[in-house]
């Protein structure tokens, strides 16, 4: 009997044996307010990611226009004549030796303010061009025929203006 007594107190008897059951389910799971929280933080860092991305992003398109604009002056010898002359009409010609299919590329990849020149009119055969494009994130990026190729201070659509301007100013 008295070993009894001592089980029942060191272990007494529950009423409802599936209460101590009943009591762990009810503590499993989150709160709400716990859930809320990780919602909140994840869409944190969400922003903090599409806002680096879309930077990211930027800077590839201007690489890509950069890229674009300096291929210019190797297509650009492939229409050069004997005589020391490039294709005539250089800027709008697609043709070989025609920067016209890369202007367009440029423009469409994000680049504005494109101003594209030759040395001569029309019908002349130019000795001299010049091309220059604002990048999608700022700044001017121009190539022309002496070899130059690189980013430019001046204010957009000035760096290469008429048949007598067609070097880049920072050349």
């Amino acid at each position: 009997m008295f070993l009894i007594k001592k089980l029942l107190i060191k272990f007494p008897p529950c009423a409802d044996p599936h209460k101590a059951e009943n009591i762990m389910q009810k503590n499993k799971g989150f709160t709400l307010i716990e859930l809320l929280v990780v919602i909140a933080i994840i869409g944190i860092l969400a922003s903090v990611v599409l806002a680096s991305l879309n930077t990211a992003r930027n800077k590839g398109k201007a690489a890509a226009v950069q890229s674009t604009v300096s291929s210019a002056r190797v297509q650009a010898e492939l229409g050069m004549t004997t005589a020391g002359t490039y294709l005539d009409g250089l800027c709008t010609s697609t043709a070989d030796g025609g920067l016209g299919t890369l202007v367009t590329a440029a423009t469409n990849g994000g680049g504005t303010v494109s101003t594209c020149a030759q040395n001569t009119a029309a019908l002349t055969a130019p000795t001299a061009w010049g091309w220059a494009i604002t990048l999608p994130v700022g700044g001017n990026f121009c190539v022309d025929s002496t070899g130059f190729a690189g980013t430019s201070t001046v204010a957009p659509g000035t760096e290469i203006t008429a048949t007598t301007d067609v070097v880049c100013d920072n050349a």
